[in-house]
């Protein structure tokens, strides 16, 4: 299996929406309609289901796990498997299946570090509830563990996959670029936190008609 096949592979298991799926199927408002439009856990969550947030954020963590194996599985070799493993967390941000408009990728670059290495997935996982426990805000714990996960890569695993980690770190701290905003100006909206001014999240059977 060669190294475009297996960026063909992640990329297509990575642009699968769970926040879309998951939510039609819980009969919720699409989460690109709400909060922070973001196709991603958090965001399912302020919808008030805890359910449907949690296999959001197992659904994405897990494409780029699986990604990778399959990618294993199928005879690519370890730059074949790492390049799954980065197209499914291309495939999170820029979803074909989303016009590609995607999420932010926290819970898909996790998937892929746990591709790589298990300590290495549970050494990020860990600062990520370490920093959400103290603030309470999920974008800075995820800039945490972004800022976090090539370093650990290097000591857990080898300086190629540190390379390979710091490009999803650059692109997750690209992609968070509105929340560091928010979080310097003291306007970032904590975790479990009602925000005033947020539309309220309806299903298209709860939606009144216009006039």
């Amino acid at each position: 299996m060669n190294a475009l096949a297996s960026a063909l592979l992640g990329y297509l298991l990575g642009s699968l929406p769970f926040a879309v799926i998951v939510s039609k199927a819980f009969g919720l408002a699409d989460p690109r309609s709400f909060g922070s439009k973001n196709p991603g856990a958090t965001n399912v969550l302020r919808s008030g289901n805890k359910a449907a947030a949690l296999l959001t954020l197992l659904g994405d963590a897990a494409k780029g796990w699986l990604a990778m194996w399959l990618a294993g599985r199928l005879g690519a070799d370890a730059t074949g498997v790492a390049v799954a493993g980065i197209a499914a967390f291309l495939g999170h941000v820029f979803p074909l299946f989303l016009g590609f408009k995607g999420g932010k990728g926290v819970a898909t670059a996790l998937g892929v570090l746990a591709g790589f290495s298990g300590w290495l997935a549970l050494s990020c996982a860990g600062t990520w509830l370490a920093v959400a426990a103290v603030f309470r805000y999920s974008s800075l714990a995820g800039l945490a563990a972004a800022a976090v996960a090539p370093f650990a890569a290097w000591g857990i695993v080898n300086g190629e996959v540190a390379v390979a980690v710091g490009i999803m770190s650059l692109l997750l701290f690209w992609r968070h670029e509105e929340n560091i905003r928010k979080l310097l100006a003291g306007t970032e909206g904590k975790i479990g936190a009602k925000k005033n001014g947020v539309e309220t999240p309806t299903t298209p059977t709860q939606e009144t008609p216009s006039s």
